[in-house]
């Protein structure tokens, strides 16, 4: 079986549509008890808010859009696609919902499932990121294919993915908006672990906005004698403050401006090959 594109959505992957014809599935109505999750859902959190608001629109409406199946021995159905849909009408009390059924192979089922993830608007950062993860290895794409083929930029694949570099305490914070995907690139501008731990307890314990956190993280010197003190702070032109704090704002990681509005040199910090990348793309225009 030929490998299919990912293009930039499901139907995409369906082959350019759903129309429900022999050859590209059949729809039906299976009953709820007879469907069962995919293992590996790329979603770990489902909103129960959410759900549940879903579920009072399915009792008025029902379900509108089916979900993706695949039959399996024994007269269950695994869910390829659309297991928000199936927990919010067993919430709803629904016995029967509407479903597609085919066949996939295991990358299929795994592409379909990420894609129909990603392209929601309430993952979690961190479940964001670890869906494009998983879609590069698993299709073997590059940070710009698996851009070009969201529809997407890849400095917005590049900084999701640099956020699985957090530790796991400051990914949990992530995830529960303890801390925003602005302060956490701020923390990833630090360095050193050490540094980064200190910034996130200041983040959480201080109530730092995003714009102070990267202020305080691109003031971290990697020496003693690199560092500026409070008067030198002072003592620098202010338009050339702004314009530091806007860039650092901007590019997410430490840049510093050494000299006067006339003459000087502009610093900014990368650490690793795909920051520079990222790094070259935002400043070439790539967002």
């Amino acid at each position: 079986m030929a490998k299919r594109g990912l293009g930039k959505g499901i139907d995409a992957l369906l082959g350019g549509g759903l129309d429900f014809s022999e050859e590209e599935g059949s729809l039906r109505e299976v009953e709820v008890e007879r469907l069962v999750p995919q293992e590996g859902q790329p979603r770990k959190h489902f909103d129960e808010a959410a759900l549940e608001d879903l579920a009072r629109s399915i009792k008025e409406k029902g379900v509108l859009q089916p979900l993706l199946v695949e039959e399996l021995p024994g007269g269950k159905f695994r869910i390829v696609a659309g297991e928000r849909r199936y927990r919010a009408a067993k919430l709803a009390g629904r016995t029967t919902v509407p479903v597609i059924v085919r066949s996939f192979t295991e990358q299929e089922r795994l592409e379909i499932a990420l894609i129909e993830n990603i392209q929601r608007e309430d993952l979690t950062p961190i479940e964001e990121a670890q869906a494009y993860r998983a879609l590069m290895e698993h299709a073997g794409l590059t940070q710009e294919q698996l851009a070009e083929r969201l529809g997407k930029s890849r400095p917005v694949i590049a900084n999701a993915l640099r956020l699985l570099q957090l530790p796991e305490e400051m990914q949990r914070a992530l995830d529960e908006r303890t801390i925003t995907p602005g302060h956490a690139r701020a923390i990833l501008s630090v360095p050193d672990d050490e540094g980064r731990r200190r910034l996130f307890s200041q983040i959480v314990k201080e109530g730092l906005s995003v714009r102070e956190a990267e202020r305080r993280a691109a003031r971290v010197a990697g020496d003693a004698a690199g560092r500026k003190t409070p008067a030198d702070e002072r003592a620098r032109d202010p338009f050339l403050r702004d314009l530091e704090d806007r860039c650092i704002e901007r590019l997410g990681t430490k840049v510093r401006i050494k000299g006067s509005l006339e003459r000087g040199v502009v610093e900014i910090a990368y650490f690793s090959k795909d920051d520079l990348e990222r790094l070259i793309e935002v400043l070439l225009g790539g967002e």
